[in-house]
């Protein structure tokens, strides 16, 4: 009856089945007096503290553990953390020892708050800490990207003959993965496996991607066949997170297989498969591929949706490759497809055609304020105009907003700023950012050496100049 009532959440009708228990000149059992508190905590936590004082407290009945991890899930449920941190020093104080999962419920809500470090410390009060607690603290210690310190407790885990399940065994792989130590990770995982953890899927995945982040295709795709071997089925993240790890190390052809095995195996392509190529095929200057790619995701009815990001891709492949007439034509076109988001994009262009970057950037900061996302040519139609007007700061900042949306600047946009620092007078500017383009990994061309040879020729840094000059040379680019 008080299950039923619960769900119904006729939570009133709850308390009153005392009265129907009274009519029977019985007194409520702790069971019963405890199904009645797990249904009031969920609904109300006060109304369930008032029926733990008057009902049970004010009858003599002080409860049991059962009792104190049903209040405890509540406080805790609320966020109520101090009164959580009372409700252990009652228990204690009535010569009782809390148990596991009372201590366990308090961890999980400082670590879900943050307060990793005071979880730590209760956990030291504990007299018998399970597999639940380390799963707990080394969860927790992996949301604040603490790996030293997960680390430690997934090894004090092992030692003490606990198995952490496989997802915070996972997390703590992901954090080894993500700063490349893969290998690493993989010994953990191994261990894990070893001990009893069950590794999934989405085990095998953040190990593949690491692999694949660091160019190690050969040891990824061995991972595939492993996980394949051990009766893990290979998903969608699996083959996507292989096809970017091909289209950033330049295997294009590699990427377009996996593409295809990918069909073969019965997976389907989803959205994040098709960005993921298209992207890669035209940034390396695959354009048939890409469009054929492209056309493929038009047909595949419900695997991408109209999304912009693929279409904003095929434009950056071609801006990267030079081919600024055809991306312009593209975006043109997209215009149907998108009609508020390019005619935005094609606004903001026709201002910097007509020298009114004031307004370019005004609409450009309205479009981003509103979390729309520009096309590469909006930037760098943003940065030649900048440079036009003598605002290179500005223009050197908006590149820097280029590229944490993704975009590397073409030698054509790093030339831009770097003539504009030129015109300036600044020599040393324009250096490091000759630099800075090398290390991003843009090849400098004949726009990028002559402005700045020039300026340097001027101030009289003859030294400097003859050496950027070698430096052309050895590169194969012919001075002007």
């Amino acid at each position: 009856i008080i299950r039923g009532l619960g769900r119904a959440r006729m939570i009133r009708e709850v308390i009153k089945v005392l009265d129907l228990v009274a009519k029977f000149d019985t007194t409520p059992s702790l069971k019963i007096l405890n199904s009645i508190l797990d249904v009031l905590v969920k609904a109300d936590i006060d109304l369930a503290r008032e029926f733990y004082r008057k009902k049970m407290m004010g009858n003599g009945v002080q409860g049991d553990d059962y009792t104190y991890g049903i209040l405890m899930k509540g406080l805790c449920l609320t966020n109520r953390i101090g009164e959580g941190f009372k409700l252990l020093q009652l228990i204690k104080s009535r010569g009782l020892r809390p148990n596991t999962v009372i201590y366990n419920t308090l961890l999980h809500a400082l670590c879900k708050n943050g307060k990793v470090g005071r979880a730590r410390s209760l956990m030291s009060e504990m007299e018998e800490p399970n597999v639940v607690t380390f799963n707990v603290l080394i969860s927790g210690y992996c949301k604040e990207e603490n790996l030293v310190q997960a680390l430690v407790l997934l090894e004090k885990s092992f030692n003490l003959g606990f198995v952490p399940d496989v997802v915070t065994v996972t997390k703590a792989v992901e954090l080894l993965c993500n700063i490349g130590r893969v290998n690493e990770a993989v010994e953990i995982l191994e261990r894990a496996e070893s001990q009893g953890c069950v590794v999934d899927d989405v085990a095998y995945n953040t190990l593949i991607n690491g692999y694949c982040r660091l160019g190690k295709m050969k040891v990824a795709l061995s991972l595939l066949k492993e996980m394949e071997r051990k009766g893990c089925l290979a998903n969608a993240d699996t083959y996507n997170g292989l096809i970017s790890g091909f289209c950033d190390f330049g295997m294009l052809d590699s990427a377009i297989d996996m593409f295809n095995d990918m069909k073969n195996d019965g997976i389907n392509w989803t959205f994040v498969t098709f960005d993921t190529l298209i992207r890669g095929l035209f940034s390396g200057g695959r354009t048939e591929d890409g469009f054929k790619i492209l056309e493929l995701m038009e047909e595949s009815k419900g695997s991408s949706g109209v999304h912009i990001n693929p279409y904003n891709n095929v434009i950056y492949g071609l801006y990267k490759n030079n081919h600024f007439d055809e991306a312009l034509a593209f975006l043109t076109k997209m215009e149907k497809l998108f009609p508020r988001a390019v005619g935005r994009n094609l606004r903001i262009l026709g201002f910097c055609e007509k020298g009114s970057i004031e307004d370019a950037k005004r609409d450009y900061d309205e479009m981003t304020g509103e979390g729309g996302v520009p096309s590469v040519l909006v930037y760098d139609y943003l940065i030649h105009g900048f440079c036009q007007e003598g605002i290179v700061r500005n223009a050197l900042k908006l590149m820097n907003e280029m590229v944490i949306q993704g975009y590397l600047p073409a030698a054509s946009t790093f030339n831009a700023i770097i003539s504009g620092f030129c015109r300036q007078d600044k020599a040393n500017s324009s250096l490091k950012l000759l630099v800075d383009m090398v290390e991003k990994g843009c090849v400098p061309d004949i726009g990028s050496y002559s402005p700045l040879i020039n300026v340097l020729c001027k101030k009289g840094d003859f030294q400097i100049a003859i050496k950027l000059l070698l430096q052309m040379v050895e590169k194969g680019i012919i001075p002007d």
